[in-house]
């Protein structure tokens, strides 16, 4: 992640995101970037490191989690899922083994799986 985004940035675009999902509309592309990116940048800040890598493309990839680093190629540990998978985890509206269960996260390596560092706080 090239840049930090601003805490009342990042909870703008979070209720923004929330506002839309409950009138059953679809989020602003820039409020659901912001929102992911956002969430991806408190991860880092709860789980520094380098040896899992979780994405959510089109908006974002970040490393976590000390151990192992990882530099060339794909890494051994991947998270990764769609931007309102990754929300719905990330706030605690939906539970990590749910949305594992259902399919909706792809994750391999010994380390991929990050449901004790979540929800995060927003």
């Amino acid at each position: 992640m090239a840049r930090s985004i601003p805490t009342d940035a990042g909870r703008d675009a979070l209720a923004a995101v929330a506002t839309a999902v409950q009138a059953d509309e679809r989020p602003a592309r820039t409020d659901l970037a912001t929102a992911v990116r956002y969430l991806l940048q408190l991860l880092v800040e709860k789980a520094p490191g380098n040896s899992v890598e979780v994405r959510v493309p089109p908006f974002g990839a970040v490393q976590v989690v000390q151990g192992p680093r990882h530099t060339r190629g794909t890494p051994p540990n991947v998270v990764e899922m769609d931007a309102a998978t990754w929300i719905a985890v990330a706030t605690g509206a939906r539970p990590w083994a749910e949305v594992v269960a259902a399919g909706l996260i792809h994750a391999s390596g010994t380390r991929a799986d990050i449901e004790a560092l979540l929800p995060l706080r927003p």
